[in-house]
């Protein structure tokens, strides 16, 4: 052991500069590392967005849902399951992306005995959709355990003009379809709907004592209904509403032929006062700072991260960019702008809990020098968080970040001990050289036994999808930082304090 740290004096700046070109290396590795903010809930329900294109009517969407719901029928992996048309189910869980209703979209949960069969059912459903359901986007889904988002690579179009803003979505959905790692490429809004106006004739209308409130009240009861008595349940109240028939609200003729009540008892047709204009519109038009804009969205057909495949698409969306008008502007959203969204408030705790921790440090050792080297121990746990993350295809996530934040500490624990160690030694009379052997080896046992127990309690949690990150990131800066800090902080206090072997044959 002697021979090893009169090694460690001797080339003490080996040892720093060798360190520190790790420590360098992991920085550089880091973009090897996939970045990931929340990882999918471990929840075993299989959600299922339908949408239509949007001039489709809710007949045709049940009816597409019912072909899809025979895949389920009797599929052991399935327990049950229940469907929503025209609607998304109620949020059953804080984090649960509830879609806009519209009679062109649907909801289908479905419960799973266990995770593998949670992955079968989805695989089924994903073939299924993509075989026989041209046209219809069927994104199918696990539960999310951060904000919800949908699919995760999503970019916004913005334009003054909303038929500007919906050509320059088209043409970026077509740069989006060229990454052979993306698919399920939709847009939020995109097909205008069928309308019919009613032209109404005021000169008519006045003519026989009528408004356009009366016709207006006409139609509300024939589509939507009028409200007639109420009958009482118990303590509750029951309405009772009168509306046309379903052939009669589907019809073009039905709605000519409706007729209005004069005021003088009589009736007229409608089309006596109103001419109908067909023609077309815009179902929905989303607005973002007062501006149309079109979310285009895709889902990842890999196992690569969000992250991974914006940055990836990077050149490809700035010369489509290029091309675009000046005031025609695309915006990243989906899990990458609610990630940055999400950390910011991690990163503005970061710098007041390293000031916290620094004016811990310096009342404890009394000494700027000897903070210096305390502190100059914390980053060197990124060695081992990248070294066991890169080969393990583990994400860095927020709870990694977590765990590189507890790792921190800990390293700077295990330096504390050390140079406390030494400086007590020196209080009892130890000179610098003999105060950093004994406390360097008396100090290694417990600290490496200490790095060996949190390490070994972490495996039960590896292997969850919350959690696993957590502990890989964990693991590998403990026992990799801990070696290193274990040579590292006396090779640092030697090269600081200036402390040299004892001359041969002194004490």
């Amino acid at each position: 052991m002697a021979g090893f740290y009169a090694a460690v004096d001797s080339f003490k700046w080996i040892v720093i500069v060798v360190t520190l070109a790790l420590f360098a290396l992991s920085v550089w590795g880091m973009r090897f590392v996939e970045q990931q903010f929340f990882p999918t809930s471990d929840r075993t329900e299989v959600l299922v967005d339908i949408v239509e294109r949007q001039n489709t009517s809710i007949a045709k969407t049940r009816e597409d849902m019912d072909r899809l719901e025979q895949v389920l029928a009797g599929n052991g992996d399935v327990m049950f399951w229940t469907s929503y048309v025209g609607t998304g189910a109620p949020r059953f869980v804080l984090a649960m992306d509830v879609p806009t209703p519209g009679p062109y979209m649907g909801q289908i949960v479905i419960q799973t005995p266990d995770l593998a069969a949670r992955d079968r059912v989805k695989a089924l459903l994903m073939d299924k959709a993509a075989r026989e359901f041209p046209g219809v986007d069927i994104y199918v889904k696990n539960l999310e355990i951060g904000p919800p988002v949908g699919k995760p690579v999503q970019y916004r179009v913005s334009a003054p003009d909303a038929d500007a803003a919906r050509d320059a979505a088209r043409r970026l959905a077509a740069v989006l379809a060229q990454e052979p790692r993306l698919r399920d490429i939709s847009m939020d809004w995109n097909e205008p709907a069928r309308v019919v106006r009613l032209e109404i004739d005021q000169d008519q209308v006045r003519r026989l004592g009528l408004t356009s409130q009366d016709v207006a009240d006409t139609l509300s009861a024939l589509f939507s209904g009028q409200l007639i008595t109420q009958l009482r349940d118990d303590i509750f109240l029951i309405d009772v509403v009168g509306r046309g028939q379903a052939e009669d609200r589907t019809s073009i003729e039905s709605i000519r032929n409706l007729q209005l009540r004069l005021p003088n008892g009589g009736g007229t047709p409608l089309s006596s006062v109103v001419s109908l204009d067909y023609g077309t519109e815009q179902p929905l038009i989303a607005q973002r700072n007062g501006l149309p804009t079109v979310t285009v969205k895709a889902a990842i057909s890999t196992k690569d991260q969000p992250a991974t495949l914006v940055n990836a698409l990077v050149p490809a969306v700035a010369e489509f960019q290029a091309s675009l008008p000046t005031d025609v502007t695309i915006t990243v959203g989906g899990t990458v702008e609610t990630s940055a969204d999400s950390q910011e408030p991690i990163a503005a705790v970061v710098p007041v809990m390293l000031l916290v921790m620094a004016l811990l440090v310096m009342a404890q050792m009394q000494s700027f020098r000897l903070s210096l080297i305390v502190f100059a121990a914390a980053p060197l746990g990124l060695i081992g968080v990248v070294a066991v993350l890169v080969p393990f295809g583990v994400p860095m996530g927020f709870v990694a970040i977590l765990g590189i934040l507890a790792l921190i500490g800990i390293l700077i624990r295990n330096s504390i001990i050390l140079v406390h160690e030494i400086q007590e030694l020196l209080h009892k009379g130890r000179s610098q050289w003999q105060a950093v052997f004994e406390a360097s080896d008396s100090r290694a046992r417990p600290i490496l036994l200490t790095a060996a127990a949190a390490s070994l309690a972490l495996i039960p949690i590896s292997r969850q999808v919350f959690w696993g990150p957590m502990a890989f990131s964990m693991m590998g800066g403990i026992i990799a930082g801990t070696l290193i800090t274990l040579v590292f902080v006396p090779a640092l206090y030697c090269a600081v304090m200036r402390v040299r072997p004892p001359a041969p044959g002194t004490a």
